[in-house]
């Protein structure tokens, strides 16, 4: 019997937060312009960010679209442009309790939402001592950006914390954000096309290449945005580069990248059955699970389309692909 499908990346914007900067300290915050009762507009200072409608903090909205797609359950995060990790940590241990609890308030009086919460994650240790405050309160997991300035998910500080997620067998969703611009990347929406991609890929590197596959615990439980951006396309070359330049390539990794790809999960927001087949190829039919990326235009509607179209699938990849993953992901196995 299928299992109920889970969408484990989608996001929400809530209709309003107290002023950060009376709140917090500090000047260029994120604010929300309110356009109508179901229109806004994410402002950072004085700079549009992000149009948004109802769905992002309405959940009468969020659940019609769900029925609508037949979508059971989803996965909700917190909008990346939130996470304030080039901010003072006392500020962004703030701006996290602000956007986790209001995540609580909009999620709490149902059971389809799945709620993860932000931390603060330039400091470790308030960043554990965040998730922990979130857990108890109702939170199922974190999700965090890729890195933090210059930082990638192989520096210490950030392996403490995944070790500590590990611990408490709360789940991570890693989603890329803060990719560079330039004339190149400020056209076309291309930081979002191509750098985020990159930022991904960069990233499941760092964990291999950098060694924290092989000291975290196999329990760590991890899943990276948008099929893991452009990881899985390129894994063969990250193969053959650790095999014949091993002495620039393999940093503290005891093994070629193809054998860590047990280690971690992606969602299925790559909107073409090709591309999803090899996510499946290369990853494995337990390490894919349906995304969206809802309510934003370049995630995936209906929800979970490219699964359900898919016909190199049978029946049973493709309800561990609508269900069973996500439910292990989440420590709900069936």
């Amino acid at each position: 019997m299928a299992g109920p499908v889970v969408d484990v990346h989608t996001h929400l914007v809530p209709k309003g937060w107290p002023d950060l900067a009376a709140r917090c300290g500090g000047t260029g915050w994120p604010w929300l312009r309110v356009d109508s009762e179901r229109a806004a507009m994410i402002m950072v200072g004085e700079t549009e960010f992000r149009p948004i409608g109802a769905e992002a903090w309405d959940p009468g909205t969020r659940l019609a679209d769900m029925d609508a797609d037949g979508v059971d359950v989803q996965v909700v995060s917190p909008t990346p442009v939130f996470f304030s990790y080039d901010r003072p940590a006392d500020q962004a241990v703030k701006v996290a309790r602000i956007f986790n609890d209001l995540t609580l308030e909009m999620t709490g009086n149902s059971e389809r939402f799945v709620p993860f919460c932000q931390v603060p994650l330039q400091d470790p240790e308030a960043a554990c001592e965040e998730l922990d405050r979130c857990l108890a309160d109702g939170h199922a997991g974190v999700e965090i950006g890729n890195h933090v300035g210059d930082r990638d998910l192989d520096d210490a500080g950030i392996v403490m914390f995944l070790r500590h997620c590990a611990e408490v067998g709360a789940p991570v969703f890693v989603h890329p954000w803060d990719m560079p611009g330039g004339p190149r990347l400020d056209r076309w929406m291309a930081r979002w096309l191509t750098g985020m991609p990159a930022e991904t890929h960069l990233s499941v590197l760092a964990l291999i290449l950098g060694g924290v596959f092989d000291q975290v615990p196999e329990t760590l439980r991890l899943c990276f945005a948008h099929g893991g951006g452009s990881f899985p396309f390129w894994l063969g070359r990250a193969d053959n580069a650790w095999h014949r330049r091993g002495d620039v390539v393999r940093g503290r990794s005891a093994h070629p990248p193809s054998h860590y790809v047990d280690r971690f999960s992606v969602d299925s927001v790559v909107f073409d059955p090709a591309a999803l087949r090899l996510l499946v190829d290369v990853l494995g039919d337990d390490r894919v699970m349906v995304g969206s990326d809802y309510p934003y235009p370049l995630g995936e509607r209906p929800v979970g389309k490219v699964v359900r179209d898919a016909e190199f699938l049978g029946a049973e990849q493709r309800d561990k692909l609508l269900s069973g993953n996500a439910l292990r992901f989440l420590g709900r196995t069936r």
